[in-house]
């Protein structure tokens, strides 16, 4: 029996809804991957009055943050007088954290997420242009059942 034009028609979009669900599951299956990445980085000597503007500071983490592709959540802010700072930002993906030391023009950077997406480089090219730091030290680790050390840099800037 031969096949009428709309029987063959519903065929073919048969096989291209199959097709998509297929595509679409295979996806959705390694979209949650065990694997984390964790950006860290000392920033030293930086611009005095940079490192000392909290409100500034905290400003540019998110943007920091939204530049590596990650999604914010929350945040939190301790101010240890006079301009030391802590700020805790928990995204969708895992935690990013920045430490400063007004008094040494320095600070601890940390980006830890989860899986693949986000892009740790956008995350430090915002802040290295906000710090201007003359010496910068990063490392990145990459956690799975194992950590590995992948560090990009060492030493000055």
């Amino acid at each position: 029996m031969e096949k009428t034009p709309d029987i063959a028609k519903m065929d073919s979009m048969k096989s291209i809804l199959w097709f998509f669900c297929i595509a679409f599951s295979y996806l959705g299956a390694n979209e949650h991957v065990f694997e984390g990445k964790h950006f860290l980085a000392s920033y030293c000597e930086c611009d005095p009055d940079a490192i000392s503007d909290v409100i500034a500071l905290e400003k540019v983490m998110h943007e920091a943050v939204l530049a590596s592709g990650a999604t914010i959540l929350d945040s939190v802010m301790n101010i240890f007088p006079p301009d030391g700072l802590t700020l805790v930002i928990l995204l969708s993906e895992s935690h990013a954290s920045i430490h400063t030391y007004p008094e040494h023009c320095s600070c601890f950077v940390d980006l830890f997420t989860c899986g693949r997406g986000c892009k740790e480089e956008e995350f430090d090219r915002v802040l290295r242009a906000y710090l201007q730091p003359k010496k910068v030290d990063t490392r990145i680790l990459i956690r799975h059942q194992e950590i590995h050390d992948f560090s990009k840099s060492h030493g000055s800037r």
